[in-house]
């Protein structure tokens, strides 16, 4: 069972509300800036030599005499807090739109775009095709293609849902290397497992991850974590129980990837974070790209 602050559990028994931020008043939380002492959410809090601190007492401690970059306010992993929190998760939203709307008017792109590991239609006549016969960018390029309105609705859904929060916390350059290092994965491990003549295409493994982040995210901040556990455990159910039709490598392969990611931004200690959170995103990167040579090697 997860572990809850002191206070939330004195909160419960006694029905004294939840804190809430001080800056998002509808957001509860359980965090406190260490020299102010006012409630702040994940958006809000920058890490300190100890403990968090609010953007305000931040700003004001601008003049200790340290480097302007030293007081610049950051999330949760080091990154810097940006103005628009959620730019990178609607650049996202935007690109699987625009390549959903390209694929409807121009449908036999679907087949040039999917990911696919090798299909030869007629040996000797027509070439051969997919990522074994050196198409790498398919398992790229898949991360954004639908074809299905009801799938690319829950994506986007799932993208928005919880890539704005993981944007928040991670910063923007961060939470791009978890969400194409997840949709990589995903690819990967689709590649692997799945028949070479079988299409796949979606943000699947990519929402997956972000999951898997939120989870990692959620135990960080010390938050009940039942709520995103239920929900991906339903998900991942349905996963498996229609898994005509559904790419459950990708499903996988991207939860995994988001996981060991995750565990290396927010948990990093504060003296290697850096080392540490490359680290973490190099082992996925090198993970994907020995599974995809090993599978290319055994189809070619």
């Amino acid at each position: 069972m997860d572990q809850q602050p002191p206070g939330d559990r004195a909160a419960v028994g006694s029905g004294v509300p939840t804190p809430t931020c001080y800056r998002h008043p509808d957001r509860e939380t359980g965090i406190s800036c260490t020299r102010c002492g006012r409630p702040i959410c994940p958006e809000c809090m920058v890490s300190a030599s100890v403990g968090f601190q609010c953007p305000d007492c931040v700003r004001q401690g601008s003049g200790t005499g340290h480097h302007p970059a030293a007081s610049r306010p950051r999330t949760l992993a080091g990154g810097s807090v940006a103005a628009d929190p959620r730019l990178v998760t609607k650049i996202l939203l935007g690109i699987n739109l625009a390549v959903f709307l390209l694929v409807s008017v121009r449908p036999a792109l679907v087949g040039d775009l999917t990911l696919l590991g090798r299909w030869d239609p007629a040996p000797m006549l027509v070439p051969a095709t997919g990522v074994a016969e050196g198409q790498w960018y398919r398992l790229v390029t898949s991360m954004f293609l639908h074809q299905e309105v009801v799938h690319i609705a829950f994506n986007m859904l799932g993208l928005w849902w919880l890539g704005g929060q993981l944007e928040a916390a991670l910063g923007r350059s961060r939470y791009l290397a978890l969400y194409l290092l997840s949709g990589l994965a995903g690819s990967a491990l689709t590649y692997l497992i799945a028949a070479p003549n079988q299409g796949s295409l979606g943000a699947s493994g990519a929402v997956y991850g972000l999951f898997g982040a939120t989870a990692v995210l959620m135990r960080r901040m010390n938050y009940d974590m039942r709520p995103v556990l239920v929900l991906l455990a339903l998900n991942l159910a349905f996963t498996f129980y229609n898994r005509d039709g559904i790419a459950w490598e990708a499903h996988v392969g991207g939860l995994i990837a988001g996981v060991v990611i995750a565990v290396g931004m927010v948990h990093a200690p504060r003296e290697r974070r850096t080392a540490v959170q490359v680290g973490a995103c190099a082992l996925v990167l090198l993970a994907s790209i020995g599974i995809i040579v090993a599978r290319t090697m055994s189809l070619t």
